[in-house]
C-alpha cells in the first residue's frame, strides 16, 4: 500500500522511531513516492490523459539550453532567475526534458513561477495538469491571452488579461471585475485587486469601498492598500480621523497613543487585531493605523516638514510610529517621505520608492561610508540591476578593500555584484576574479539568449 506523502513528512518530522516506522523503510517509502511523483500521475481506467496542445513558441538556442541543464545541476545556480526572466521576454521555451526539473524547482520557489508559465510552453501545462505539485503553474500566465480568455481561460490567462485590459483601459477593466465579482476565487479576488494599482485613480474609490466589505482578509487588505493611495478616499478620512486622536505634537517632539480597542470598523478599513508573534498587541493596531493614514495629513498636523518628523523624538512606541509611517510612504510611493524616512534608516524598501539614479547614488554612498556588513548587502540588495556606473565603482572599491582585509567578509557582496553589474563589466573587474567569472557567464548566458 502506499503511503501518502504527508504522512511521510510527518513521519519524518516527529522521528521514524516514534512512529515505530524503521528509517530504512521510511527513505524507501520516499524514494518511491518521489519516483511516482515525477512520472506524473497513473492514468485512470478511462483511458491514457489527453496529448499536450501544440507549441507555438520556438525553442531556446542549443547553447542556452546546455548552459541552462548546467546551471539547473549547480552552475552559478543563483543566475537561474535572470535566465529564465530573459528567455520569458525573448517568447522561447525550455526543451521539454528540463520541464520536470524546473517545475520542481518552481514548487519550492514561488519567485519563478511567473516565468516558468512562460517558458515551459504547452507542455508544462500539460504536465501540471497530471502532477498535484506542479499545479501551481496553471494559475501563471503563458502570454497575454485572446480576449475569450476571461471566461474560459486559467487564472493566470485571467490575471494576465486583466492586467493588460488595465493598461489599455483602466475603467473597462474595472467594470469587467465588478460584474462577476461575487464568482471569483478568494485568491483571485486579492490578485484582481492589487492590479487595480495600474492606474488608480477615485473612479475607482466606490469599487474599492465596497470590496472592504469582502469575507476575506486578504481581500479587504487589498482594497485598503490601494485606497490609503487616494488621500480623498472615505478610508482614508476615516484612518485620518482615527490618527489624529492617537498621535499628536507634544513640545518639540511626538506623543503616540495606541487604540485601546480594534473593532469592527478597523477590521473592515484593513486592520488585523491579531499581531504577529513578538510585537505589542495595541502597537501593532497603531502601526497599521498610522500605515495607511495619508502622509500629506501630517506636516499640517504636528507642524513639521517630514523630514523633521522622521528625525523627531516620540517615546515609548517610537518603533511602531516609524514603521508605520514606512509602510505608508511605501504603499504610497511618496519619494519625499521615503528620502526623509531612509536618511533616519536605510531600509531597502524605501530605496525602492526613490527614482533609479538616486537609489544608485544614496546606495554608493551608504557602501563608501560603511563596512560590509549584512545591512548592507539587504539594502544593495533592494537595487535592482543593472546598477549604475556610481554604485558599481563604490562597491568595486569596497570589494578591493574588504578582500585585502577581511577576505572572509567579502563573498556574498561579490556575488551580489556579480548578478547586479553589467555583465559587460567583466573585462574591467579583472582584480577580481570571482566577480569577473560570474560577470563572464552571465554576459555569455545573455548572448546566448539573444
Amino acid at each position: 500500500m502506499t503511503v501518502p506523502w504527508e504522512e511521510l513528512v510527518s513521519a519524518a518530522l516527529v522521528g521514524a522511531d516514534r512512529r515505530g516506522v524503521p528509517p530504512e523503510s521510511l527513505l524507501e517509502q520516499a524514494a518511491e513516492q518521489v519516483v511516482r511523483t515525477r512520472a506524473g500521475r497513473r492514468p485512470g481506467r478511462g483511458g491514457p490523459p489527453a496529448p499536450a496542445a501544440a507549441e507555438t513558441l520556438p525553442l531556446v538556442p542549443g547553447a542556452a539550453a546546455d548552459r541552462l541543464a548546467r546551471m539547473l545541476g549547480g552552475e552559478q545556480g543563483r543566475l537561474l532567475t535572470e535566465w529564465l526572466e530573459t528567455a520569458a521576454a525573448r517568447r522561447v521555451r525550455v526543451p521539454a526534458e528540463l520541464i520536470p526539473g524546473l517545475l520542481d524547482l518552481g514548487a519550492r520557489d514561488r519567485s519563478i513561477r511567473a516565468y516558468l508559465g512562460a517558458v515551459t510552453g504547452a507542455r508544462g501545462r500539460w504536465l501540471a495538469g497530471l502532477n498535484s505539485a506542479w499545479a501551481y503553474l496553471l494559475a501563471e500566465p503563458a502570454h497575454v491571452p485572446p480576449d475569450e480568455v476571461w471566461q474560459l481561460g486559467t487564472s493566470g490567462d485571467r490575471r494576465a488579461f486583466l492586467a493588460a485590459l488595465r493598461r489599455r483601459d483602466p475603467a473597462a477593466a474595472r467594470d469587467l471585475l465588478a460584474r462577476g465579482w461575487g464568482a471569483e476565487t478568494p485568491e483571485d479576488r486579492t490578485v484582481f485587486v492589487t492590479i487595480l494599482a495600474d492606474g488608480l485613480g477615485m473612479a475607482d474609490e466606490p469599487f474599492l469601498e465596497a470590496v472592504l466589505d469582502d469575507r476575506r482578509r486578504e481581500v479587504r487588505q487589498a482594497a485598503a492598500d490601494l485606497l490609503t493611495r487616494l488621500p480623498e478616499s472615505r478610508l482614508a478620512r476615516r484612518m485620518t480621523a482615527r490618527v489624529r486622536r492617537f498621535v499628536t505634537r507634544r513640545g518639540a517632539g511626538v506623543r503616540a497613543e495606541p487604540p485601546a480597542a480594534c473593532d469592527a470598523a478597523m477590521e473592515r478599513d484593513g486592520v488585523r487585531a491579531r499581531p504577529p508573534a513578538g510585537m505589542e498587541t495595541r502597537g501593532w493596531w497603531l502601526q497599521q493605523v498610522v500605515a495607511h493614514t495619508p502622509l500629506s495629513f501630517w506636516p499640517g498636523h504636528l507642524g513639521m516638514p517630514p523630514d523633521e518628523i522622521a528625525g523627531a523624538r516620540i517615546g515609548e512606541w517610537e518603533r511602531e510610529v516609524r514603521m508605520g509611517w514606512t509602510r505608508a510612504a511605501i504603499l504610497q510611493r511618496d519619494t519625499t517621505w521615503a528620502r526623509a524616512l531612509f536618511g533616519a534608516e536605510p531600509l531597502t524598501d524605501l530605496l525602492a520608492v526613490l527614482p533609479p539614479e538616486e537609489q544608485s547614488q544614496r546606495a554608493a554612498e551608504l557602501v563608501a561610508g560603511h563596512p560590509v556588513d549584512g545591512q548592507m548587502v539587504m539594502m544593495l540588495g533592494g537595487v535592482p540591476r543593472p546598477w549604475g556606473l556610481r554604485l558599481a565603482k563604490a562597491v568595486l572599491k569596497k570589494i578591493v578593500e574588504t578582500t585585502r582585509t577581511q577576505p572572509w567578509n567579502a563573498g556574498e557582496l561579490v556575488r551580489l555584484a556579480g548578478e547586479r553589474f553589467d555583465p559587460a563589466m567583466h573585462t574591467r573587474v579583472v582584480e577580481v576574479p570571482e566577480l569577473a567569472a560570474i560577470l563572464r557567464f552571465r554576459f555569455d548566458m545573455l548572448e546566448e539568449l539573444a
